[in-house]
């Protein structure tokens, strides 16, 4: 008879080791970076932040030089941007613009983009061709219809007892106490208001 105590099942694997980190070189550090960038859309500032980590970890089990290494990511970001790879005007506009159409505050998406690093200029604008296409109020609308809110709620008559919770989500998401009042004690068959 087998020995339930001897089965493969109940035997404890031993942690994996953590696999060291690969050595830094220019090549290596522009194959991570096209990788990178082939699955994510990025900005200057989050691809060097990338780079800047896989550095200092090589550094610290490799040992070299981290001020060379910083020369080569420099390098390598402007070579990319010189080659179009990477451009933050148009990773500012796609993602203001998707923000905006699923119903974000123009505080929200201002916030979003500057921790992605891109240019307070940049981002001014950007959010202001966003908010062209959907206004303040058609953002606040979208969102609370998403978030049940206000007039979208599934039952109606919870709606005056929840008001204020509701007012304080949407000034959570970013929109101003007016706007906030407004779509909250608005209808649920208004149009989204366009500028």
């Amino acid at each position: 008879m087998d020995d339930p105590t001897d089965r493969d099942g109940d035997r404890r694997r031993e942690p994996r080791k953590p696999k060291p980190p690969r050595k830094v070189s220019p090549r290596y550090l522009e194959n991570a970076a096209l990788h990178y960038l082939k699955r994510y859309a990025a900005t200057v500032s989050q691809l060097k932040r990338v780079l800047m980590r896989r550095v200092d970890r090589s550094v610290k089990f490799h040992g070299g030089d981290r001020v060379e290494a910083v020369g080569w990511v420099d390098a390598l970001a402007q070579k990319l941007i010189r080659n179009n790879l990477i451009n933050d005007g148009a990773y500012a506009e796609t993602k203001a613009h998707s923000l905006r159409a699923s119903g974000r505050s123009a505080r929200v998406i201002t916030q979003k983009l500057r921790m992605k690093g891109v240019a307070p200029e940049l981002v001014q604008e950007k959010v202001a061709e966003a908010t062209q296409d959907v206004s303040e109020d058609a953002a606040a609308l979208i969102w609370a219809r998403k978030k049940r809110l206000g007039p979208f709620r599934r039952d109606p008559s919870t709606r005056a007892d929840n008001r204020q919770r509701d007012l304080a989500a949407l000034a959570r998401a970013g929109f101003s106490f007016t706007i906030a009042k407004r779509v909250i004690d608005g209808t649920a068959d208004e149009a989204p208001l366009r500028r």
